[in-house]
């Protein structure tokens, strides 16, 4: 059996992300490996590192048996905690045990990958401890290293890849959260009609509608008169999707017309990775 066709266009993201990181980073003197990222706490040597540690995960590698220092200010969650230990386990390795680790581990989750031949629904336990569909978690990780991608771009001041295979994954897993934040977190009233439209390398234009019971939803059709429009960048979209900014800190950036407040409140409530 081959690679189920709906699993090919997740694998193909993860694989122009994964070899644009690798890519990235092999030039790099030790110094660079120290930089930080719009992650709290972590370097480029840490994304890095929580990249290997999770794809070490998904080939069944057992993960390491490590205590966390007591003084990491950004860990205040047991998932965090969970992250941490891939990342801290590594934090004094070199530059070239980074990257021949690095190597190692692609070449191998290469190689699973194009090996696939479980179906899409297919039960699997994802890095994150939780049993998913095979589908969902390829997703998932097609989507986290692209989003770490970028981290480490933004880092290393090399922009770059923002209209790539990942860069539509992205697209498609944050707008289906849209209807949650806007209904759910934002509480957006009954029959509200927020439009979200979103220009730059990535262009789509987006209408989340709250029916009579509060509930969202969430299409590509066109809003006559919506409560709130809010026009952005694709990037800054996913910047602030991906918490990695916060509303202020772009709010010229965002063009918002109707109802300020509705928008704001949405705007931060925003983020939807941990």
């Amino acid at each position: 059996m081959t690679v189920h066709p709906s699993l090919q266009s997740s694998i193909d993201a993860w694989t122009h992300s994964i070899e644009a990181i690798a890519e990235l980073v092999t030039p790099l003197v030790e110094g660079e490996w120290s930089r930080a990222t719009d992650l709290p706490g972590w370097s480029v040597r840490d994304v890095v590192s929580h990249i290997i540690g999770l794809e070490s995960e998904m080939l069944g590698d057992p993960r390491p048996i490590h205590s966390l220092p007591r003084d990491l200010y950004h860990v205040r969650s047991e998932s965090a905690r969970r992250m941490e230990v891939q990342v801290d386990v590594r934090r004094h390795h070199t530059a070239p045990e980074m990257l021949s680790e690095l190597e190692y581990t692609v070449i191998r989750r290469s190689r699973q990958l194009r090996n696939e031949s479980r179906q899409p629904d297919a039960v699997v336990r994802s890095p994150l401890d939780e049993d998913r569909s095979l589908d969902f978690v390829l997703q998932q990780r097609a989507f986290d290293v692209w989003v770490h991608e970028q981290d480490l771009r933004r880092a290393l001041g090399k922009p770059g890849n923002l209209d790539s295979p990942g860069a539509y994954v992205a697209r498609d897993l944050l707008v289906k959260a849209l209807p949650v934040i806007v209904a759910k977190r934002a509480q957006a009233p009954a029959d509200a009609a927020v439009v979200f439209d979103v220009a730059g390398p990535v262009e789509f234009m987006r209408t989340v509608r709250v029916d009579a019971q509060g509930h969202g939803t969430v299409n590509g059709s066109v809003s006559l008169g919506p409560t709130v429009t809010l026009a952005l960048d694709w990037d800054i979209f996913a910047r602030l999707a991906c918490g990695r900014v916060r509303p202020a800190a772009v709010a010229d950036q965002i063009k918002i017309d109707g109802d300020r407040e509705l928008a704001e409140v949405i705007l931060d409530h925003f983020a939807v990775t941990p």
